[in-house]
């Protein structure tokens, strides 16, 4: 810049600092004056708090993101196969893609989802569009059924406890929220029967959110003849079913296991919708990849369900993310790439379970007091420890251990490094606070 324009430019930014000084302290309306301060968000709040502990000792165990016995980031293999095909292929660009998403991702995982044989599939009564992940297919599908669903003032039922974004997902889009009773606080299994009570007694016609595997936070995870009395109790109260999937073959290793719920409730003819992630199972965490899956009765159903997902996520985002989508498209449509990444999966998935099992054993062995089993009977990327609140505090600041104040740790971030700590650090706070 010669000194011309620098002269212009110092005269000009005084001029509008002189109107600015002169406007704010005129009457006019402050118009974001009444907005509350909104509370911080607990998962956030809490790695915060961990990157900026200096201490070599400390644990994140809060962190919702797959870990390596590192405690490193993990790139899957098949991943990088997948990235270097896309970055050789001459066709490679940052197009925008269409409303509806790519359809090598929205059909790979519609296959995923619901089967490769699946009736429902084959009698295109179901409709994929691809969203930012499975928290903006949560979202796309709350605004979803504020506007369409049936009756029009049927309230969301989360269970209790869920994810922490649940509640406000819904409340934003104008639903009512309720809660149903989920986990056992004393056995720490699931609640079976104050579940199917608290299903029964709701107004016909709420919409119930369920998770479809490793629920998040508590591992915990209806068997197969539990999924049967829940469906049963939906059907006879005409529930509309939401599922939420965010680890489907991250949880158990097994992708058809874990999609065994949606795949029975759409086997006993519900019409629902599916939230569906590939960050963890991917580890597209910062692509933000994923699918809402709209399951109809009738295949004539599918183009108004269709055009009103369209305009609405057309309204919010209007195109999804391309990169993640390329990456998990590639994965989903080659058989040798798509073989490999179940393997990755099941590595995945051994490990967390592996760190359930050595937790599990070293506080037995400690002798800490009360049973430590549930560690062991829940699945997927979190426990609900039972922790109490001082105690999980006292880790904090005494131990510098990082998990939620309701007790849920990340498994995976545990690691053969850090589990004699963690085991000691918890042995000692049970021991001495309740």
């Amino acid at each position: 810049m010669d000194k011309t324009n620098s002269t212009a430019t110092s005269r000009l930014n005084g001029v509008l600092s002189h109107l600015s000084s002169h406007h704010r302290n005129s009457t006019m309306l402050a118009y974001f004056a009444n907005i509350p301060q909104a509370p911080p968000d607990g998962i956030l709040k809490l790695s915060v708090m961990s990157k900026a502990d200096p201490s070599p000792e400390k644990v994140d165990l809060g962190v919702g993101a797959y870990r390596d016995d590192a405690g490193s980031p993990w790139v899957l293999p098949v991943v990088n196969k997948a990235q270097k095909r896309l970055e050789a292929d001459p066709a490679f660009n940052h197009e925008y893609l269409a409303i509806g998403g790519l359809p090598a991702l929205t059909g790979g995982a519609q296959s995923l989802m619901f089967g490769a044989d699946s009736p429902a599939v084959d009698e295109r009564r179901v409709y994929s569009i691809q969203t930012i992940s499975g928290t903006g297919a949560n979202m796309l599908a709350a605004v979803f059924l504020k506007q369409f669903g049936q009756p029009q003032d049927a309230a969301v039922y989360i269970s209790k406890p869920t994810w922490g974004n649940h509640r406000s997902i819904f409340q934003t889009a104008g639903h009512e929220v309720r809660e149903y009773r989920y986990c056992n606080y004393d056995t720490l299994g699931l609640d079976i029967d104050g579940m199917l009570a608290d299903l029964r007694a709701a107004p016909k016609g709420q919409i119930v959110v369920l998770h479809a595997c490793a629920h998040n936070p508590t591992g915990i995870d209806p068997t197969a003849a539990q999924w049967q009395q829940i469906a049963d109790v939906m059907a006879e109260r005409s529930h509309f079913p939401f599922f939420d999937c965010a680890y489907q073959g991250f949880a158990t290793g097994d992708v058809d296991r874990d999609a065994y719920a949606v795949r029975l409730f759409v086997s006993r003819g519900f019409e629902l919708l599916v939230a569906q992630s590939f960050a963890k199972n991917m580890g597209l965490y910062g692509e933000r990849t994923g699918c809402l899956h709209a399951v109809t009765q009738s295949a004539d159903l599918v183009p108004a369900v269709s055009s009103q997902l369209n305009r609405l996520s057309r309204a919010t985002i209007s195109t999804a993310s391309a990169y993640g989508a390329k990456v998990a498209g590639v994965v989903l449509q080659d058989p040798a790439l798509y073989a490999e990444w179940l393997d990755n999966m099941a590595e995945m998935s051994s490990r967390i379970k592996t760190m359930r099992d050595l937790l599990r054993d070293k506080l037995v062995a400690l002798g800490t007091p009360g049973s430590w089993d549930h560690v062991t009977r829940q699945i997927g990327m979190f426990s609900f420890t039972g922790l109490s609140k001082p105690q999980v505090a006292a880790l904090k600041e005494q131990y510098h251990l990082y998990m939620t104040e309701d007790g849920r740790i990340s498994v995976a971030g545990l690691n053969s490094g850090n589990i004699d700590y963690v085991a000691r650090s918890i042995d000692a706070v049970v021991r001495n606070i309740k």
